[in-house]
C-alpha cells in the first residue's frame, strides 16, 4: 500500500529539521527527542487540514533554526562597542573629577 503524499510530506519536514538539528546550540542529543516528541504528540491526527496545518507549523520552525537574524553579526558588534564605550568612560570619568579638582579652572570636554 503506497503512503500517502502528506506522510510523506511528514517524513520529509521531520528529517530536514533532524538535519538542522545538528547545529542547535544546545546539542543535537537536546533538539533530537524534543523533537521526536513534538511529532508524537501530533501522530494520531487524521484531519487533513490539522495535518496540514502541522506541517505549517513544522515548516515555520525550519525556517527559524535555518536562518539566524539578518543583524545577528551587527548586533553583536554593536554590543561589543557599546560594552567598550562604557567602560572607557567609567574609566575616564574620575580622571575628569581629578583634573577640576586640582586644577579648578580646567576641565576636560
Amino acid at each position: 500500500m503506497p503512503s500517502s503524499p502528506l506522510r510523506q510530506e511528514v517524513i520529509k519536514i521531520y528529517k530536514e529539521l533532524l538535519y538542522l538539528g545538528r547545529e542547535y546550540p544546545l546539542g543535537y542529543d537536546y533538539f533530537r527527542p524534543r523533537l521526536h516528541k513534538a511529532f508524537m504528540a501530533k501522530a494520531n491526527l487524521q484531519d487533513e487540514e490539522q495535518i496540514r496545518k502541522g506541517i505549517e507549523q513544522a515548516e515555520y520552525v525550519k525556517k527559524g533554526i535555518a536562518s539566524p537574524p539578518v543583524n545577528a553579526q551587527y548586533s553583536i558588534s554593536r554590543l561589543i562597542w557599546l560594552h567598550r564605550s562604557r567602560s572607557l568612560v567609567r574609566l575616564a570619568t574620575p580622571a575628569r573629577k581629578m583634573v577640576s579638582f586640582v586644577f579648578p579652572s580646567k576641565t576636560l570636554t
